[in-house]
């Protein structure tokens, strides 16, 4: 494998941040690696191939790139939300407080114009990005909100899922839940359908269901992890649902509505879950030809979906990787860890 120089001290943008994580300088870039003006041809218009985002006071749970790809949001444990700037030095440009407890989840709306977050603090809350002002508190759930998602058309819809054992769902434009649908254990991943008439959860029951909102009861109920799931995400074209679970596997199920009955049509591994059993989630590129997990062992795993191989295990974080992300529009990843940090780096 070439190992690729790391860039000049003037364009490493990790030089004010101690020593560089050299393992990173190892990874395998899919573009060939032939000379360009500055020495090195470069995939993505980071302002380095590796950029690290420090700010966070403690474990970062999640992170999220907006639409435009230009700012990414990431929740902590020390309750706050920090947005980004994806280019040039990545500075932080706002902190979002209000929260009481830590930031386990959070998402954009599909416009980019708002964030929602998902605490342990009982509460979901949606913030206007342009003031950095919290507009709306959502606070019917008894315990910990531990996952929320936004629906992708028609109205502004949320789900949030619970230790309470509920999945709510919320408009953004009324007061209170317009639905609940109760569940016998902690709900700990949600996640909407591409028409936003049904949504999924997942818990500690090993399962995932299936809810019809117009009808408001489990429509179907998809069986095959073996352990917790810890985090879903529906593709890009709204045909699969990606599930991790405890059982150290990615579980990628067919969501058309008339597919066989056994739904469940890859199943990838190499990913770890440790005793931190931290909510660890998953994702994927935009073309839905890779997905990517957050992972124990402190490596960035990459799949390819067809052959259900790891074309990358990425080093660098020191603590557990908890989210990883792809960019919407460049061939760029990032990742929050425990470790407090955050990676943006070229693929």
């Amino acid at each position: 494998m070439e190992i690729v120089t790391p860039p000049r001290e003037s364009e490493n943008a990790l030089s004010t941040a101690g020593p560089r994580p050299m393992e990173w300088s190892t990874v395998p870039y899919s573009a060939p690696q032939v000379p360009g003006p500055n020495g090195k041809q470069r995939t993505s218009s980071l302002e380095s191939p590796i950029m690290l985002l420090t700010g966070h006071q403690s474990a970062v749970y999640t992170m999220k790139f907006n639409p435009a790809g230009t700012v990414v949001a990431s929740g902590s444990h020390d309750r706050d939300i920090f947005l980004w700037y994806v280019h040039g030095d990545c500075k932080n440009f706002m902190v979002l407080k209000g929260h009481k407890n830590a930031v386990l989840d959070l998402q954009w709306t599909t416009d980019g114009s708002q964030v929602i977050s998902a605490s342990p603090d009982k509460t979901l809350r949606a913030w206007d990005v342009e003031t950095g002002k919290q507009i709306k508190k959502m606070a019917e759930h008894n315990s910990f909100v531990n996952s929320c998602c936004p629906s992708r058309r028609g109205p502004p819809l949320v789900v949030s899922g619970s230790d309470d054992g509920t999945a709510k769902l919320w408009d953004m434009r009324q007061r209170g839940a317009i639905q609940t649908f109760p569940d016998k254990y902690q709900i700990t991943a949600v996640s909407f359908s591409d028409a936003s008439d049904k949504i999924f959860t997942g818990g500690i029951d090993n399962d995932v269901k299936i809810w019809d909102l117009r009808k408001g009861e489990v429509s179907m109920t998809l069986q095959g992890h073996q352990d917790m799931i810890t985090g879903m995400s529906l593709s890009p074209d709204g045909s699969y649902l990606l599930t991790n679970g405890m059982d150290c596997k990615l579980y990628i199920w067919d969501m058309r509505p008339y597919a066989p009955q056994n739904r469940c049509v890859k199943i990838l591994e190499g990913h770890q879950h440790n005793f931190e059993k931290n909510l660890l989630k998953c994702s994927w590129s935009p073309d839905g030809s890779k997905v990517t997990a957050g992972s124990a062992d402190r490596m960035v795993y990459i799949w390819d979906t067809t052959s259900r191989r790891i074309l990358y295990k990425l080093p660098g974080h020191t603590g557990s990787v908890n989210e990883c992300v792809f960019h919407p529009s460049e061939p760029v990843i990032g990742s929050c860890s425990s470790d407090k940090q955050i990676y943006l780096g070229e693929i």
